[in-house]
Parts: C-alpha cells; sequence; structure tokens
C-alpha cells in the first residue's frame, strides 16, 4: 500500500497525538472489537478551537487523518472546523489509498463530534446556571410575598 509523504509525515512525527485532561468536548468513532477506533479532545476558547488532540487504535492513514485534522481545526472557529469534510481531509494528504479513504471521514466526524459535545456541555451549563438563579431569586420573592401578606 502506496502513502504519500505528507501521510508518512503525518503518521510518523504527530504533533497532537494524547489524551487531554479536562477537555471541553469528546468525540468518538469507531469500535476497537473491529477496527479503527479515533478519539479527540478539543479546547475551545471564544467559540475557536484553541487545542485539539488525540487517541488512535488502528492504522498509519487513521493516525495521519487524525493528525492532518488537529492541525488544519486548531485556531479555527467552530463554524470553521464543521466545514472540514473527508474530501478535505483526504486533498490535504496528497491522497489516500481507496481502501483507507474511510479513515479520512472518520478524522471529520470525530472532530465533529467533539464540537458538538462541547455544545451540548455548554447548553448543560447554561441550564444550570438558569436553574442556580432562578433559585436565588426564590428566596427573596418567598420573602415579599410574607411581607405583603401580613399587612
Amino acid at each position: 500500500m502506496l502513502y504519500s509523504d505528507r501521510v508518512l509525515h503525518y503518521f510518523l512525527d504527530p504533533a497532537h497525538g494524547g489524551q487531554m485532561e479536562r477537555p471541553d468536548g469528546v468525540g468518538q468513532v469507531g469500535d476497537i472489537t473491529c477496527g479503527d477506533l479515533l478519539v479527540m479532545f478539543i479546547r475551545v476558547d471564544n467559540e475557536r478551537l484553541v487545542e485539539i488532540s488525540y487517541q488512535v487504535f488502528g492504522c498509519p492513514a487513521a493516525i495521519a487523518t487524525c493528525e492532518a485534522v488537529a492541525e488544519m481545526a486548531t485556531d479555527k472557529t467552530l463554524e470553521e472546523a464543521q466545514e472540514i469534510s473527508d474530501a478535505v481531509v483526504a486533498d490535504l494528504l496528497g491522497g489516500l489509498p481507496e481502501v483507507k479513504l474511510h479513515c479520512s471521514g472518520s478524522a471529520a466526524e470525530a472532530l465533529h463530534r467533539a464540537i458538538a459535545d462541547y455544545r451540548i456541555r455548554q447548553d448543560r451549563q447554561r441550564s444550570e446556571t438558569s436553574v442556580a438563579a432562578s433559585a436565588e431569586e426564590h428566596p427573596r420573592k418567598n420573602k415579599e410575598v410574607e411581607k405583603n401578606a401580613t399587612r
């Protein structure tokens, strides 16, 4: 199987490989029992991807595509990163063997899932903050009701 020089470079010298502590979002694609497993971690600041890392159980193409996605998406806005597709990844790598094209899609999908996870976490935080703020207001309202009732 022939890989481009770019694929070999990303496979042999991955700069973004490894697990991230306390990521803002995590995306997983694949199944370790039947093939490649990709997990992508993101850190977000002001709706921009400031750090990306990944763990891969898979072939050289899977590692190279994760590295390519991490490199492409770092410093992009979330919306810009959502535009990264399997075709964009394969093109950056100078192509992939036909049987390995699915790897580029898996890496892009792992990123998209990490972004979705981040957004879900943000919505949950907003909801919890709203509930907490609402609960803080209730004691004041209850005291006002009691005060008015005794008049």
